[in-house]
């Protein structure tokens, strides 16, 4: 069953015998194989489809400008670059249905920039010496993208690599079979959200909107899935955006490692997408539950969701700097955009009685949030918590009205 493509892509002047394994295990399976190299000194045994210089010169630069740099860093950057050039044209032109990446450090800095270029649904898997390592940024992961971890892969194939290079092999050659990939037969809206213990708009909003003739892709709002989300944003998958929690953004401006990266809550903005926004959960700040909290969190309240995510709830000054940054963020959007502020609270916890309720803080937030809303925006207050069907209602009615004047295409 020689049905699906798999690009295997790695230094081929040092991880030879590793890449050329990996092949002879899809084909093994029926599958079809293309090698890039991405190598700058050395070469390969036998020529790869795709070499060094094709690579290079597809990000406008040479091997020779690779090696004349005199930095390994600078050289490996401009294969990353080739190599994400080449494999975006590579994908239009449908010459491959899945791909896999070989590396140490150094190659993984380059399989990340990869993996992330290519659109979601696309199979992507990594196979690295550093998977899952705290020197991964999680703003440079790839919403879907599989790991790895090579182990005892740093040097020649042995026994114990070629078990993670095996369930490789059969991995990205499988998803690549059983690949749905996301298709556009009704209009998609994108909203994010917490779990309904904490936030639940979408159980009165996806009945709503699947009977108006969309459908609803809610994402998780804990650092990957903001990511997932704002990837798909930029690349204009979304009809609209109901973007209802943004917790993400104080995650990033308090430092915290569970971020969605740099530019949570812009993206949609930047592509011009009607975007309806509110601030679920705002007042938290998401670290690690395992490990020891910074000393900056000393003396603050926080909500142990369980052994993974402890939440931090955020004093007064601390809310105003997440108003702030709202927007900051918000003041770049080119599309017509809504920003909701329920005055009763933005999440279970904070409701009057709740065990995070704080008058003063949600004070605080409507105040500077009132004071930081750019002319571009639409701010329209609501005199209900944001769990109310008041909220999900004045939703509606916004969306309702994008329907009738054309800003949201009707479903065909």
């Amino acid at each position: 069953m020689s049905d699906k493509t798999i690009l295997i892509i790695g230094t081929y002047d040092t991880k030879d015998d590793e890449l050329n394994y990996v092949a002879s295990r899809i084909r093994s399976q029926g599958g079809q194989v293309l090698s890039m190299d991405v190598s700058v000194l050395g070469d390969p045994s036998t020529p790869t489809d795709y070499s060094k210089h094709d690579v290079a010169e597809a990000g406008g630069s040479s091997i020779k400008a690779a090696i004349d740099s005199g930095d390994e860093n600078t050289a490996m950057q401009i294969m990353a670059d080739g190599c994400t050039a080449l494999c975006l044209r590579l994908w239009q032109d449908q010459v491959f249905d899945g791909i896999i990446l070989l590396g140490g450090s150094m190659g993984t800095d380059l399989a990340l920039d990869v993996t992330s270029a290519l659109p979601v649904g696309v199979p992507k898997y990594i196979v690295s010496t550093v998977s899952f390592s705290s020197m991964l940024p999680p703003e440079r992961l790839a919403p879907d993208v599989q790991m790895i971890l090579w182990a005892g892969g740093l040097y020649g194939l042995n026994s114990i690599c070629k078990s993670s290079l095996s369930q490789a092999a059969g991995a990205v050659l499988g998803a690549a079979r059983a690949v749905e990939a996301p298709r556009r037969e009704r209009p998609l809206i994108g909203m994010t959200s917490l779990g309904s213990s904490a936030l639940r708009y979408m159980l009165h909003l996806k009945p709503a909107l699947e009977e108006r003739g969309f459908d609803l892709a809610v994402f998780h709002a804990t650092g990957m899935g903001g990511r997932a989300f704002e990837s798909l944003a930029g690349q204009g998958a979304f009809a609209c955006v109901m973007d209802f929690c943004t917790q993400e953004v104080g995650n990033y401006i308090h430092g915290s490692s569970i971020s969605a990266g740099p530019d949570r809550l812009m993206s949609a903005g930047a592509k011009s997408v009607p975007q309806i926004v509110s601030a679920g959960c705002y007042d938290l700040v998401d670290i690690v539950a395992w490990q020891d909290a910074p000393e900056k969190w000393s003396g603050h309240p926080n909500h142990t969701h369980n052994r993974l995510i402890n939440s931090i709830v955020l004093n007064a000054e601390e809310r105003r700097a997440v108003a702030r940054a709202h927007g900051e963020r918000l003041a770049g959007a080119k599309g017509p955009t809504v920003f909701l502020m329920p005055n009763k609270g933005f999440g279970e916890w904070d409701r009057e009685g709740g065990d995070l309720h704080d008058l003063e803080g949600l004070g605080a937030f409507l105040d500077e949030m009132r004071k930081s809303v750019p002319p571009n925006i639409t701010f329209r207050e609501l005199d209900c918590h944001i769990n109310d069907e008041e909220f999900a209602d004045a939703v509606l009615e916004i969306f309702d009205g994008w329907l009738e004047n054309g800003v949201v295409q009707k479903p065909a």
